[in-house]
Order: structure tokens, then C-alpha cells, then sequence
């Protein structure tokens, strides 16, 4: 039985903005969504802000499923979902 993981990135809104099967690709478009303003984009986790960085996404996708992690900047936010897909 293979585990696949999709990422799935939602606007400030709440909209669907897309769905990846690499977390690479999802970290990267968050950022890219985010970087609008003129203040730095973070990550926002169990209320802490951090750097975003893809090593620090990872850990905290590590094991997991069903969480959600926001990036945010003066002007943006959006969230990345981790879920699993059906077998």
C-alpha cells in the first residue's frame, strides 16, 4: 500500500489555489503568494511565527496528516493543508 500525500494551498480567503504533490512546490508558491507587501512572510505554527523555510515545513509535516501551517506577510495569508489521498 503506497501513502501518497497531496499539499493543498488555500488563499486568505479561503479559496483553493491549488494542489501539489511536492512540498517543495507548495512552500515555493506560498512564499510567492505572500511576498506581495513590504514586510517579510513567515510561518505561522501553534502560535509561533518562524522563518519560513522548507526544512522547518518538513518537521512539521513529519508524521502527520490533516495539518495546517499559515504563511502570512503585511498583506497576505495563506494556508498549506497536508492530507493523505485515498488508496
Amino acid at each position: 500500500m503506497t501513502k501518497i500525500y497531496i499539499y493543498c494551498i488555500f488563499e486568505k480567503n479561503q479559496s483553493l489555489y491549488g494542489v501539489y504533490s511536492s512540498i517543495k512546490s507548495a512552500h515555493r508558491d506560498a512564499i510567492k503568494l505572500c511576498n506581495s507587501g513590504g514586510s517579510g512572510v513567515y510561518i505561522n505554527y501553534k502560535d509561533k511565527s518562524m522563518q519560513p523555510d522548507l526544512t522547518l515545513l518538513r518537521n512539521i509535516f513529519k508524521g502527520e496528516v490533516g495539518v495546517k501551517v499559515t504563511y502570512f506577510s503585511d498583506t497576505s495569508n495563506v494556508t498549506i493543508l497536508k492530507t493523505k489521498l485515498k488508496d
